[in-house]
């Protein structure tokens, strides 16, 4: 066991908490408010339903429940949203965005602990007001599996072997569901207009598919990066990452229950980005969000900052 294990090992009880409380796993009945699929994204199989009372979802939607994958042994849901005026121009073509967590994107049925990221209305506001490009955003949904698919390093958590499917869950976004999008959906399939975010661990692989993906994504999303995984096992492959991506990652100053400790891993990561020789206001965006924790209503808070700089004008 390293020495650096052991100088992290106290906050190692602390963090895995704040990973159980961010798990946000849903597995309640699928939200009906969207226009359903089967399997295979078989986008003429849709049949349209009106949102129901209590949910919070907003504006044109897809569902393609239980996709499956010869990577992973759980299916999961995908929840798409499609910007306004999709189908009204069915000649234009929209860049793609792909989010982990995809349960707790748009509505709040679907969530952990009721908080969702609001992203549809907020994205929606900013299309409207021509401040963003319209884009069509890709929620993946997370399994029980989170922490393994979400993570590419295994380690030792409270005395348990833990995550390291993170290549597995990547070849599935990338060989897998992305073709199947690309052809079900009006894209543009290059990897100028192709993005991946996530917070948390979502932010940690979110890194990984930009680190061994650069050819599929252009932009990579880091909200409240777990830098802390393995011993901050991601710093050790900054170096690798090619200077051709585009790269937001912010943090909270109040996240987990040594909120210090989070900040100065984010900042460690943003300095070993700006040894690699990526550049602040080119294609690097670094936010420290005064009182953000680690939630969904703080990212909530937050997202239309990575959407203005994704899809904003430049």
């Amino acid at each position: 066991m390293s020495s650096n294990f052991l100088r992290f090992k106290p906050l190692l009880f602390a963090l895995s908490c704040l990973l159980l409380a961010c798990q946000q796993i849903y597995s309640g009945p699928l939200p009906p408010a969207v226009q359903a699929q089967p399997q295979g994204l078989r986008q003429q199989s849709a049949k349209t339903v009106q949102t129901p009372s209590g949910g919070t979802l907003s504006g044109n939607f897809r569902l393609h429940p239980q996709v499956q994958s010869q990577h992973l042994s759980r299916a999961r849901d995908v929840l798409i949203w499609l910007p306004p005026g999709y189908d009204q121009n069915p000649q234009r073509k929209y860049p793609v965005l792909y989010m982990h967590d995809g349960n707790n994107l748009f509505d709040r049925r679907t969530t952990f602990g009721g908080q969702e990221w609001e992203i549809d209305e907020r994205a929606g506001k900013l299309i409207q007001a021509g401040a963003i490009a319209p884009m069509i955003i890709v929620g993946v949904y997370n399994t029980p599996a989170r922490m393994e698919e979400y993570t590419w390093y295994p380690m030792e958590l409270d005395g348990q072997p833990a995550g390291g499917q993170g290549a597995a869950y990547a070849r599935f976004l990338v060989e897998e569901l992305k073709p199947q999008i690309d052809r079900t959906y009006r894209t543009l399939s290059g990897r100028e207009h192709t993005s991946v975010m996530g917070s948390s661990l979502g932010g940690l692989i979110s890194f990984y598919l930009g680190l061994h993906y650069p050819q599929v994504f252009g932009q990579i999303g880091m909200m409240s990066p777990s830098v802390w995984w393995k011993d901050r096992a991601v710093l050790q492959d900054v170096p690798k990452l090619p200077t051709s991506l585009r790269l937001w990652v912010d943090m909270g100053t109040a996240e987990g229950q040594n909120p210090e400790k989070m900040l100065l891993n984010t900042r460690d990561l943003v300095h070993a980005l700006e040894q690699q020789g990526f550049e602040h206001y080119r294609n690097l965006a670094f936010h420290v969000e005064p009182g953000g924790s680690h939630n969904e209503a703080s990212w909530a808070a937050r997202i239309e900052r990575p959407l203005r700089f994704f899809y904003g004008s430049r």
